[in-house]
């Protein structure tokens, strides 16, 4: 993948990167003050859509920004589950990264 030049392309990234289950891309792209050691997508949703609800800084020349999202999923038993996030970015050395967010 290309770097992301902004919060939000981020944020889109790492959806398809849950999506695909790729969890080098979601491991480089977390910040290391909040990132895990490893990451097990075995039990990883099948995740459907992305809607970005707000953004708040997180452009090119930004240092940090806010990207909240919706994201759904298909459920057990077939049904259709939502996820929303306001998750903070941060930029360094020219590189985003995810820090964290708040599940709302």
């Amino acid at each position: 993948m290309h770097e992301p030049r902004t919060a939000e392309d981020l944020m889109r990234s790492r959806f398809a990167a849950f999506r695909d289950g790729d969890a080098a891309w979601l491991l480089r792209t977390w910040h290391p003050s909040t990132r895990p050691a490893t990451m097990d997508l075995s039990d990883n949703p099948r995740w459907r859509g992305l809607q970005i609800v707000d953004v708040v800084g997180g452009g090119p020349d930004d240092h940090d920004g806010i990207v909240e999202f919706r994201a759904t999923y298909l459920a057990d038993g077939g049904g259709v589950g939502v996820l929303q996030e306001r998750s903070r970015f941060m930029r360094e050395n020219g590189r985003w990264f995810y820090v964290d967010g708040d599940v709302r």
